[in-house]
């Protein structure tokens, strides 16, 4: 085993971006010990978020915000710990309320647009992903999530491949499936979003476009 296979390492074999998360948790749990009215709860309640421990944040910044109704900072990880505990709906309900005090929260817009995306709110997610491209022109990831959903949307001028996949009869999870399955990503994301457009609950199709925008992030590196 060479030298740089097993530098990133520990001896107990835990890897060492994991033990440094420890040792974080650790240093601000003794300080939130020292003074439980400190503001460090946000910083403790992000990194339980980074370890897994998703519960732990939600209930620490929760009781937090109790007595900081108005840290938006707290708020904003509140609701990534929630989204990554898969509490969707709650999470979008904490970024309505930074949004109201601060619309020009470019960081909300961004998970905003995830969320909406992931309910299958994709005219929502549009609007979202608009107002963090309007704010951060230099967002190429919005920006290409943006073209994606659009491209489905209503208003979406269709050529070539776009004009098939604009007749309802190829909107369905089979034919978007082959689509992911020949390599075909950007397309089938469009499948699936022009089903969920008409049926946002649409369990089958949601799945499908989150693998496909997967599909799509690998395909970029």
């Amino acid at each position: 085993m060479t030298t740089e296979s097993w530098a990133p390492y520990n001896r107990l074999g835990m890897p060492e971006d994991d033990q440094t998360i420890v040792g974080a948790i650790r240093r601000q749990e003794e300080r939130l010990a020292r003074d439980p009215a400190s503001l460090a709860f946000a910083q403790l309640a992000d990194l339980y978020r980074k370890a897994g421990r998703t519960r732990d944040a939600v209930a620490l910044c929760r009781n937090g915000l109790t007595r900081y109704p108005h840290y938006t900072t707290a708020r904003l990880i509140l609701a990534k710990a929630l989204v990554a505990d898969g509490q969707l709906a709650p999470a979008q309900v904490e970024l309505e309320a930074i949004l109201e005090a601060s619309p020009k929260d470019v960081q909300c817009h961004r998970l905003a647009a995830e969320i909406q995306r992931r309910m299958g709110h994709i005219d929502e997610a549009v609007r979202h992903l608009e107002a963090a491209v309007a704010l951060d022109p230099s967002d190429r990831e919005s920006q290409g999530l943006l073209s994606l959903l659009r491209a489905a949307g209503p208003s979406a001028e269709a050529t070539g491949l776009g004009r098939v996949l604009s007749d309802d009869t190829f909107a369905t999870v089979t034919f978007g499936a082959l689509c992911l399955e020949q390599g075909c990503v950007e397309e089938a994301a469009q499948i699936f979003t022009r089903i969920l457009r008409k049926n946002p609950d649409h369990r089958e199709a949601l799945d499908q476009l989150e693998g496909a925008l997967r599909a799509r992030q690998r395909r970029k590196g």
